[in-house]
């Protein structure tokens, strides 16, 4: 008859680091694992910035007085323009990716392993990696307070610590004892830098079309999210004779059967039916003069009211 030897229970000692893996990963990774935990925690970054990139179009068009849906823009049309744009940042991001494996790989070999074993021993004392992230989470939010006024380095640093101490901190604690809770912890973290990208990307939206309000010229970041920097002359379809004495109109966009214009000399954005219009010489991102702008013909409307009161 044999004997089997049962092995006492490991007594659970509160000095001892909690892991944030399992045993059989603790210690382990590689270039594979590295690439796993990135793809983690872009495609909720991805998702949640271009969920917020719509606000952004929104108030980019709003500058003008109208909305996408005036100027025949939706999410579907708006995800068509970002083709290009997002074929270009994945040709981008995968040989950046591939750089940044091969040099996490070779700064672990130049260290002897010492860089593994500190970011292993980094992961498994969960407050270090709470806080960590509860600091990241808190620095995101820079972008959304911009949109209510200007904020130096130092008031941001005491938001994003203070922020993400009090609201973030404890939480992503408590998330880090279970697997299940640090994956939730990545798709937070994930999302709440998407968001704060986002608000980033709105103020630069804005900023860009207050720009071309001014300057009648488009800069890359607005033909990056879909914005058209097209000018055409305007003709009645009657007769094909130019309107508005002939002058360059920026077009918006079309829809129910109306274009969208922008006088860049009157500072204006009007309409017209499409049945008695006639687009004539359409171009794409016309160069401009050094120092133009708009308003020439606002500002002598504006100093002919003023000499006849």
């Amino acid at each position: 008859m044999s004997s089997h030897r049962i092995s006492p229970e490991r007594p659970y000692s509160p000095e001892a680091p909690e892991s944030d893996a399992p045993e059989e990963q603790e210690g382990g990774g590689g270039v594979m694992a590295l690439l796993e935990r990135i793809g983690s925690v872009v495609v909720p970054i991805a998702v949640a910035l271009y969920a917020v990139l719509y606000i952004g179009v929104e108030q980019m068009y709003g500058v003008f007085g109208v909305n996408p849906q005036q100027v025949g823009v939706d999410q579907s049309v708006l995800l068509g323009r970002l083709t290009s744009t997002l074929v270009l940042l994945l040709l981008i991001a995968l040989p950046l990716l591939g750089v940044l494996a091969g040099l996490g790989w070779l700064i672990d070999k130049l260290t002897g392993g010492g860089a593994n074993r500190l970011f292993q021993g980094a992961r498994k004392r969960p407050w270090i990696a709470a806080t960590l992230a509860a600091l990241w989470c808190g620095a995101t939010y820079w972008g959304i307070f911009r949109m209510f006024g200007t904020l130096d380095l130092f008031v941001m640093v005491v938001v994003a610590v203070g922020l993400g101490v009090l609201a973030f901190l404890i939480p992503f604690r408590l998330l880090r004892r279970k697997p299940v809770g640090r994956a939730g912890t990545k798709v937070i973290i994930g999302g709440l830098t998407g968001v704060g990208l986002g608000f980033v990307l709105i103020l630069s939206l804005i900023e860009g079309a207050v720009q071309v309000q001014e300057t009648g010229q488009a800069n890359e970041l607005l033909s990056a999210v879909g914005f058209q920097d097209q000018w055409t002359i305007v003709k009645n379809a009657e007769d094909d004779k130019p309107l508005y004495d002939g002058r360059w109109m920026m077009l918006l966009g079309e829809s129910d059967g109306t274009y969208v214009m922008y006088d860049c000399d009157k500072l204006e954005t009007f309409r017209r039916p499409m049945e008695t219009t006639n687009l004539s010489r359409i171009q794409l991102d016309p160069e401009r003069r050094e120092g133009f702008t708009c308003g020439d013909l606002a500002e002598q409307d504006t100093a002919q009211q003023g000499d006849g009161s």
